[in-house]
């Protein structure tokens, strides 16, 4: 049996229901309960949704005062608790998924930024439409750890995302991007630095269509990797 943490979140259950089975028990990591010390439990770490990052921790406090024009929802708590599990995490050498703000937590914590609205960058196409999540294609480079885990260069995904990387973060770089540009996953510069940390931007977790490499091939891998 393996333990993986995930982040708290509005949408918890989707999450424990997409990696929980017979071989796989989920765990927790919560501001609220800030049971960092947890982390000593866990084989594998995922950054879950949700909330915008604030956007002091890459630079920008003053774009607070803007927080109705650029839709801004944070929790300061939870980014402070989130960055404690990734640095943890990460010297540990615990396996991370990140995804979607999880991909965006993590660039920040390696000194990237972020795009604080991409609808207003005119890339509404990523956005949630009626409650529904959009579809868009994406091209993954080659060479790269995601590559090898769908065995393809281009894609369908799901997004729900009106933020998203901008400058890239310290030893990563871009795995994936959308046509439009957007960057889409990232993942280490120098894989030999981590056993595995992958950041994507769509949701794995619930793309309607489970047999998808983008979902089906991350959590078989993920899990692979914890397990290891």
């Amino acid at each position: 049996m393996i333990t993986i943490g995930i982040t708290d979140c509005n949408k918890f259950s989707n999450y424990e229901r997409w990696l929980a089975s017979e071989t796989v028990q989920v765990l927790k990591l919560s501001s609220k309960e800030n049971n960092i010390s947890d982390l000593e439990k866990c084989d594998g770490i995922v950054l879950s949704g949700g909330e915008d990052v604030h956007p002091k921790y890459y630079g920008h406090p003053e774009w607070m005062e803007r927080k109705d024009e650029l839709k801004l929802d944070v929790n300061e708590a939870r980014d402070e608790f989130e960055m404690k599990v990734i640095d943890a995490a990460y010297k540990k050498k615990i396996p991370m998924l990140g995804i979607c703000r999880g991909l965006q937590i993590a660039n920040v914590y390696f000194k990237g930024t972020l795009i604080p609205d991409i609808n207003k960058e005119n890339l509404k196409q990523h956005s949630k439409d009626s409650g529904a999540d959009k579809i868009h294609n994406l091209k993954v480079e080659s060479g790269s750890c995601l590559n090898g885990i769908i065995s393809s260069n281009s894609g369908e995904v799901n997004s729900a995302h009106h933020q998203a990387a901008d400058k890239i973060g310290e030893g990563l770089k871009v795995s994936a991007r959308s046509e439009d540009g957007t960057i889409e996953s990232l993942e280490l510069k120098d894989p030999k630095q981590h056993p595995f940390l992958l950041l994507v931007q769509w949701h794995p977790e619930r793309v309607a269509e489970q047999k998808n490499p983008f979902a089906s091939g991350l959590k078989e891998m993920f899990i692979k990797k914890c397990s290891t």
